[in-house]
C-alpha cells in the first residue's frame, strides 16, 4: 500500500476503525490506490457522514425541538 495512503488512513480515527472492521478493504487498497475514493464513500455511507445525512439529521433535530416547544406552550 502506498505510504501516503497509509498516512491518510492512520490520521483519521474513523477511517482506521472502519478499515479494522472491514479488512477486505486492505486488499482492495493494496491492489489499486484509486479504490481510496470507493473506500471513503463506503465509510461515509456507513457512518452517515454524507452532506445529505447531516441535513436530514439537522431537520430531524429541528422537528424535535419544535415538537418540544409546542408541548411546552
Amino acid at each position: 500500500m502506498d505510504y501516503l495512503l497509509q498516512q491518510k488512513l492512520n490520521e483519521d480515527k474513523k477511517m482506521d476503525f472502519f478499515l479494522k472492521e472491514n479488512s477486505f478493504w486492505i486488499k482492495e487498497l493494496n491492489r489499486n490506490v484509486d479504490n481510496y475514493k470507493l473506500f471513503v464513500n463506503a465509510m461515509k455511507e456507513k457512518y452517515h457522514l454524507k452532506v445529505t445525512d447531516k441535513i436530514n439529521n439537522a431537520i430531524d433535530n429541528m422537528d424535535l425541538i419544535t415538537g418540544i416547544l409546542d408541548t411546552l406552550k
